[in-house]
């Protein structure tokens, strides 16, 4: 299942806000820390934005490809896999990143899991719960310039 309509608006209106406030406006959404992912569509070559809760781990950005417990991954996971270019914006910096997937075989899935859990105030381990598929967390590492 998609993400609902007014899950996507709301989305958009954020990384929307995030954008034209230069981070100022959009970096807590509600006492959690949000970054915005800049992709490129794989089929489309279309800039994607995603805003989402994001802990740390030392010099990298955790992010979880929960898509709202559906069951389906979220458009930017696939983003990721393609060719284009991926960035983070974090308040008023842009970072390139490169991503890697932590699926729960790796032994550091439940302390990354656990950081960005505790972030997110337990959203993860409720969306998790709702869904048949496994939930990656996603380590989005600065590209030195």
């Amino acid at each position: 299942m998609a993400p609902t309509l007014p899950q996507r608006w709301m989305a958009r209106v954020h990384a929307a806000l995030y954008a034209r406030s230069g981070g100022v406006v959009g970096h807590n959404a509600g006492s959690v820390p949000t970054l915005v992912l800049h992709t490129v569509g794989r089929r489309s070559g279309t800039p994607r934005e995603a805003p989402l809760a994001y802990g740390r781990d030392g010099s990298s950005y955790l992010v979880t490809a929960s898509n709202w417990g559906h069951d389906a991954p979220p458009a930017w996971l696939l983003n990721l896999r393609g060719p284009g270019p991926s960035s983070i914006q974090v308040g008023s910096s842009r970072l390139a990143v490169t991503a890697t997937e932590v699926w729960p075989s790796d032994p550091s899935y439940a302390r990354l899991w656990e950081i960005v859990n505790a972030v997110n105030h337990g959203r993860y381990r409720r969306y998790a719960a709702g869904t048949r598929r496994e939930i990656p967390v996603v380590r989005l590492d600065p590209v030195d310039t």
